[in-house]
């Protein structure tokens, strides 16, 4: 990602993507400018610009919400545009850049600090009179929270969770352990079972030994924050390398599918997915995801705890995105309303759904959720059961964390081939993460 203050202004690759954008934007249902500003309207009613990323489904379940907060606000209308996560990240830095930012944005979560940090975001908590934030739950408003100042507000709230196809192990009569109190070891068991009694037809389990998230609740088992309170790296090589050592271990057991078995480019949406293929078993998945999921794997998916978390409890409540506000908006008072309406209104999130997991405000949560499909209720029963337990804090990720991805995911593939030993591994990962980590 460019740098956000960039003064010398967009890269001829970013005016290149912001002129793609307009026309991109008038496919959009809702959508007018979009990515390309916004202003006041013709008409005379304010205009404010809004941005996310997604699928078509989840824009429309949020038009709806905005056809509700335009009616109770005949005075604003609000622009939209949405986008697939991996184009996202470097328009919306394109706008910034060129000095042209949306009203209100989806914020990744890796990539709040980065924002906040370079002065580009509304400091929300002083404007708690217009912003009300007392439904959310602390661990919940310390998502967007930096020291004192409060830069985002979750979307949604989520966690990541396994999933089993309970039509497979039924198939081939392998029992899905309890998810309360699995090991790391029990998930190697169970998902050599079904490895074995299906011939090598389907692999017992697989995740993703780059996506950071997974690796967050495996460091907080072990006693460690991956990332620390303070914006900095937590995570020892020792942990790393254990981390190797697991995944490693799953495929020698053959719990996990050979190398090279997962193409990484194979696409990350439910329909595409090697769960939905009937390749694998079980895998991770974002608790927000569960009706994607079950609904392209055939409806028969068992949701679980992550293994490992009798001794320390590594899970915790997460959010899919930040909603933020530009610190130079033109319009902050609206942006401020329609942020207010969108976290607290109980109607804005009965017709919103729950792609984006479930509503930050707890009582809208509990108010919401007799009327939510079967999937959708017990993802949120799911992640209510976590709010009821002391789970340990989740911090905004600090500058720099946006590339550990790509890190981890070229340190894992020599891995995963045999080209590089764990203990190695785990060493290279923290010379390399430590270099792009400020702080």
């Amino acid at each position: 990602m460019n740098a956000i203050g960039n003064t010398a202004g967009p890269t001829r690759r970013h005016l290149l993507t912001l002129a793609g954008l307009t026309a991109t934007a008038a496919t959009l249902s809702g959508c007018g400018r979009g990515f390309g500003g916004g202003g006041d309207d013709d008409d005379g009613r304010i205009e404010i610009n809004m941005v996310w990323w997604g699928d078509a489904q989840r824009a429309q379940f949020t038009q709806k919400s905005l056809d509700l907060f335009q009616t109770a606000n005949p005075g604003i209308r609000v622009r939209t545009e949405y986008q697939d996560s991996s184009p996202y990240k470097d328009k919306l830095a394109a706008r910034f850049a060129a000095g042209d930012p949306p009203d209100l944005m989806a914020m990744r979560f890796d990539s709040l600090r980065e924002y906040a940090d370079r002065g580009t975001l509304l400091d929300l908590a002083k404007h708690a009179g217009a912003l009300d934030l007392t439904g959310l739950t602390e661990p919940a408003r310390a998502l967007g929270q930096v020291g004192p100042q409060i830069f985002g507000v979750p979307s949604g709230l989520n966690t990541i969770s396994f999933v089993v196809d309970k039509t497979i192990t039924d198939q081939y009569g392998v029992s899905i352990p309890d998810g309360d109190t699995w090991t790391w070891a029990d998930l190697s068991t169970f998902a050599a079972a079904v490895t074995k009694a299906s011939g090598g037809k389907v692999y017992g389990a697989n995740f993703e030994p780059w996506t950071v998230a997974n690796l967050l609740v495996f460091a907080r088992q072990r006693g460690e924050d991956f990332f620390t309170a303070d914006g900095r790296l937590g995570a020892t090589a020792g942990t790393i390398t254990a981390w190797f050592e697991l995944t490693e271990g799953l495929r020698a057991a053959k719990a996990f599918p050979p190398a090279g078995f997962i193409d990484q480019n194979n696409g990350a949406s439910p329909a595409q997915s090697y769960l939905a293929k009937k390749s694998i078993a079980a895998q991770i998945i974002p608790s927000n995801n569960l009706l994607g999921y079950n609904q392209a794997c055939g409806g028969n998916l068992v949701m679980l705890r992550i293994p490992g978390e009798t001794a320390r409890r590594g899970q915790s409540i997460d959010t899919p995105a930040l909603w933020s506000i530009a610190a130079t908006s033109k319009h902050p008072d609206e942006t401020l309303k329609l942020l207010n309406f969108l976290i607290n209104d109980v109607e804005a999130a009965r017709v919103s759904g729950a792609t984006r997991g479930v509503p930050p405000n707890r009582k809208i949560a509990e108010q919401i959720a007799p009327d939510l499909d079967a999937d959708n209720k017990r993802a949120t029963e799911f992640l209510s059961a976590l709010q009821n337990e002391k789970l340990p804090p989740s911090y905004p990720y600090p500058v720099g964390a946006s590339k550990l991805t790509n890190i981890l995911k070229t340190i894992s593939t020599e891995v995963e081939f045999g080209r590089l030993e764990p203990a190695a591994a785990g060493e290279r990962f923290i010379t390399e993460a430590r270099k792009e980590i400020h702080g």
